[in-house]
């Protein structure tokens, strides 16, 4: 708890220096930049200018991809023929696997703190393969839904790195397991109409 108040106090004690030292320095450091975005989005007829880090953007341009790539359940139309093969067919893409993993090197720091996944090497097992009954889906209409699950071994070796303060590297062999699900609708079948 003294640490804490000790911590707070400087944080304070800064705060106060800063405040009382930006306005009365002449320069305009603190108001300038706000006043020159400001003057230039008047100029423009636009807002001003609004920063957005590279992480923050990488993080936006993932939220699109998955929802795109992955996160839409197919409805496929209905297979014909009596024994017409119905099995999955479509085994998790690399880049599937690599997003569903666990997102521990995010965030990290250039330089003070950066974590790596080397080397890795995937294994997807299908482990249910399995079609429902034909049901009512809303929006969809009579559908059956086909489950498919796959079991994702993935070995890699981690890399933690830091330069500052005390600069190390620790490598260690890594495996994680994810399972991911394919599952999609199939349109049942209507009766054939002559």
């Amino acid at each position: 708890m003294p640490k804490l108040q000790g911590t707070l106090k400087r944080l304070v004690l800064l705060a106060v220096l800063a405040g009382a030292t930006m306005p009365n320095s002449g320069c305009k450091l603190l108001f300038g930049f706000t006043d020159a975005a400001f003057v230039f989005s008047d100029f423009w007829y636009t807002t001003p200018l609004i920063p957005v880090t590279p992480y923050m953007s990488q993080q936006i341009e993932d939220t699109y991809w998955e929802e795109e790539r992955y996160g839409k359940v197919p409805i496929l139309d209905p297979v014909e023929g009596e024994h017409a093969p119905l099995f999955c067919l479509d085994p998790p893409s690399q880049d599937e696997i690599v997003r569903a993993l666990p997102d521990q090197t995010s965030g990290g720091v250039p330089f003070l703190a950066e974590t790596r996944r080397n080397n890795m090497r995937m294994i997807a097992e299908p482990i249910v393969d399995r079609l429902g009954e034909c049901r009512f889906y809303p929006m969809v209409g009579p559908a059956r839904m086909h489950h498919c699950h796959y079991k994702c071994t993935v070995w890699f070796k981690e890399t933690k790195q830091s330069w500052w303060p005390v600069p190390f590297t620790f490598e260690e062999d890594r495996q994680e397991v994810v399972y991911i699900d394919h599952d999609h609708l199939i349109r049942c079948a209507g009766p054939v109409v002559e």
